[in-house]
């Protein structure tokens, strides 16, 4: 295996783990979002 083609893999496997932290901290992002959402609608929903 070259010398080029090692680095193009670690560089392939960084970028995809890179990119999976990405995409749990975007769920996350939204999942805490969704939790305020229903909290505020619930305190409407007891208001009424």
């Amino acid at each position: 295996m070259t010398q080029t083609t090692k680095t193009f893999l670690a560089l392939m496997a960084l970028g995809t783990l890179i990119a999976c932290e990405t995409v749990q901290g975007a769920g996350r992002d939204m999942s805490n979002a969704g939790q305020t959402i229903t909290a505020e609608s619930q305190e409407v929903q007891d208001e009424l």
